[in-house]
């Protein structure tokens, strides 16, 4: 288990804390020597853009809520990671996208499940917390409130990868070798994308955007858009987004406890991250979170060999990482 690393800030001078910003583009069995040169180049630059997509808005005194949207929509249009273009396909060929954001400084919301047309889900969840009455939306009735609102819209072969097609052909492969063995990507990578923030006044940020399991079927929900799960944000604590093995996520309503547990216990984000991190590994589950705190410390905790994942501050550089070691 990685725990979290930035340490508190000093501030800019005065009691206000600095910005500070982390990525995620999923956990897995990322070990060296299992991803090409390119594919972990890639994944490293993409991780940077995002992170720089978020850092120039904090910068220049933005807000968290539109710094994690920001990344999370870089993260969106890169293939190497499964949300937006890229995302695994269903066990019936389609995909199917999922997203949620959280602005923690008035607890409001929005999420969608399952939509299939629209180019940036974050930015349909941004729409929904700040458009409609509601937090979550649901397949056919999120796509028709993404056109009806706008929304950026993509043909179904923009999100497709001949790398996912594989996979979801590899994965019918082994389940006609194995009837009953159980299907789903479980030795593959978690490909979920997400970003937290904080920004120059205190305020909190999460945002999570992914196409959930290879071969999902009959409406499969995963936690990235159940806020309290995947996504939760927090001005009295921090926020959270995380990836891995939805089911057990949900169980532990893994996002929301770990906030729970600075905001009511006085743990710190680090020690909060690990216990939950722990109960999960204790169910079965693997995955990780990244998370940050108001006074602008942030990390990440995981379970897995690897995860993708980067962090930046306003007193430090922007770093990428993706195995355990690093």
């Amino acid at each position: 288990m990685t725990a979290a690393a930035h340490d508190s800030p000093t501030g800019n001078g005065d009691s206000a804390p600095g910005w500070t910003i982390l990525v995620h583009g999923g956990a897995g069995v990322l070990e060296r020597g299992r991803l090409g040169a390119g594919e972990e180049a890639g994944a490293r630059a993409a991780l940077a853009a995002a992170l720089e997509a978020g850092a120039a808005l904090l910068r220049g005194g933005g807000e968290a809520i539109d710094a994690v949207e920001a990344a999370v929509r870089v993260l969106e249009d890169d293939p190497h990671f499964n949300a937006g273009r890229g995302a695994v396909f269903t066990y019936e060929g389609a995909i199917e996208l999922d997203a949620a954001i959280m602005d923690g400084r008035t607890l409001d919301a929005g999420a969608v499940n399952g939509v299939t047309a629209t180019r940036h889900p974050v930015s349909l969840a941004r729409a929904v917390m700040t458009q409609s009455p509601h937090v979550l939306l649901s397949r056919e009735g999120a796509d028709a409130f993404s056109r009806e609102h706008g929304l950026e819209q993509a043909d179904p072969a923009w999100f497709a990868t001949a790398e996912r097609r594989r996979q979801l052909d590899e994965m019918k492969a082994h389940e006609r070798a194995s009837p009953g063995g159980g299907a789903f990507d479980v030795h593959l990578k978690y490909g979920t994308v997400g970003a937290v923030a904080v920004d120059r006044h205190g305020h909190v940020a999460a945002a999570t955007s992914t196409g959930g399991l290879t071969g999902k079927r009959w409406g499969r929900v995963g936690d990235s858009p159940i806020i309290g799960a995947g996504t939760y944000a927090d001005d009295r604590a921090c926020a959270v987004s995380a990836t891995g093995a939805g089911e057990y996520f949900i169980r532990l309503a893994v996002a929301h406890e770990i906030s729970a547990r600075v905001r009511m216990k006085g743990e710190t984000i680090e020690d909060a991250a690990d216990a939950l991190i722990g109960e999960l590994g204790a169910l079965g589950g693997a995955g990780g979170v990244i998370v940050v705190a108001p006074d602008g410390s942030g990390g990440w905790a995981f379970n897995t060999p690897g995860m993708y994942r980067g962090m930046a501050a306003h007193d430090m550089a922007a770093e990428v990482a993706i195995y355990g070691d690093e």
